[in-house]
């Protein structure tokens, strides 16, 4: 079927619009080249763009040429403004920027676990319209969320699990409710793995499994470019996975006996103090992650002394990586989180060397390059593309 004249031109406009997003400011000319449009077609899209305040003339290309032809057209990047939300078992991170990106307004907040439901959705919501006001005066359009958990693929809403804080369901449905702006709610997981494909170690590779190590387990399953939450969206659930040597098996409400029980940052901990690396009386109840995180680092600065421990958390991150390959081969493993960006690329080469020696399927296995924010990240690309999508919609 061939498109609609009003479909073409939005399709038309959201390339020229992709392409300023990606290499800033262009002539018409360079959008004629890189979008392949004849020169009417591109003469028509800029006189639209402009005439609907998407786009503005921004300079001149060129020290000497003048003239329309030389006229560079670049995004009217404060006509909305987009947030992001990272939400996390204590604490609620947020990040106002413009159209193109560029940070307008943040802000941290820490919310601990006796904090009542009510209070803390309050808490949450009001950090980001304080955010959002610092920004300026112009709307919000879109706001992306990632929190823990599973997000109903039917309704886009996430899900009641057990362990997860309550305030977190009623986070989301206060902002739906409070903001003229779209909220969309994503795994955590899978936002790391959306930034890590548009921004991070996974560009160019549009299939590969992200293993999000950090206080708890969880994977992101990106096949052909696309995120697979599978039927009830639980698609990467890697904790509660079954493996050797987690002393049981995993049950349908705790993942104890699971991968989690064997790569979760409480179980490095209880590895690292058998190899006298750490001391768990140090260790804060919520305080895993910081420490696991800390020990990873200390034993690859200590060289031949932290080979032990380095040695068997890449045997156990090999079991969970081989369990993935064996039945996605999805060729590429990313190691992200707080603990996966410590260990770097000498344990992600750790691990990949293991791996090759437990499965026939050739896996590459890289670090994720993005750190802890690779979640905001995504919850940023996410609120970005919701944005594009409605500004360059079909006209009826």
């Amino acid at each position: 079927m061939r498109a609609s004249p009003s479909t073409a031109r939005a399709i038309n406009d959201r390339l020229a619009l992709g392409l300023l997003q990606q290499h800033g400011p262009l002539t018409a000319a360079q959008l004629k080249t890189e979008t392949g449009l004849s020169r009417p077609t591109v003469a028509d899209l800029v006189e639209r763009l402009g005439a609907a305040g998407l786009i503005e003339v921004v300079g001149e290309s060129g020290a000497v040429r003048r003239g329309p032809n030389a006229k560079l057209y670049g995004i009217v990047a404060g006509r909305a403004h987009l947030a992001a939300l990272d939400v996390r078992l204590g604490s609620v991170s947020v990040v106002v920027t413009d159209l193109l990106g560029a940070t307008l307004a943040q802000d941290a907040l820490p919310i601990g676990g006796d904090t009542g439901t009510g209070p803390a959705v309050d808490r949450a919501a009001a950090l980001l319209e304080s955010a959002a006001r610092a920004a300026g005066p112009v709307p919000l359009h879109s706001v992306g969320i990632g929190a823990p958990g599973l997000i109903d693929p039917a309704t886009g809403e996430l899900r009641d699990s057990t362990g997860l804080p309550a305030w977190h369901r009623g986070l989301v449905r206060e902002l739906q409710r409070r903001l003229p702006a779209t909220v969309l709610v994503e795994n955590e997981t899978n936002l790391a793995a959306v930034a890590e494909l548009r921004e991070g170690a996974a560009k160019g590779r549009d299939t590969f499994v992200l293993l999000w190590l950090g206080q708890g387990i969880g994977a992101a399953v990106m096949l052909d470019g696309k995120l697979r939450q599978g039927a009830s969206g639980g698609a990467g659930e890697i904790g509660f996975l079954p493996v050797p040597g987690a002393g049981g098996l995993p049950s349908a409400v705790d993942c104890a006996g699971g991968f989690h029980s064997l790569a979760g940052s409480a179980a490095l901990c209880e590895l690292a103090s058998t190899h006298g690396l750490l001391d768990l009386a140090t260790v804060s109840e919520g305080g895993e992650e910081a420490a696991a995180v800390a020990t990873v680092r200390a034993a690859l600065e200590a060289g031949e002394p932290g080979e032990p421990f380095l040695k068997e958390v890449a045997d156990r991150l090999a079991l969970g990586s081989a369990a993935v390959a064996s039945v996605l081969d999805p060729g590429c493993v990313l190691l992200a989180g707080a603990v996966g960006h410590a260990g770097g690329p000498a344990l992600a080469a750790r691990v990949e060397e293991r791996l090759a020696a437990m499965s026939p399927l050739r896996t590459e296995v890289r670090a994720g390059s993005l750190g802890d924010g690779a979640v905001l990240r995504g919850a940023l690309i996410t609120a970005r593309d919701a944005a594009q999508d409605a500004l360059f919609a079909p006209e009826d």
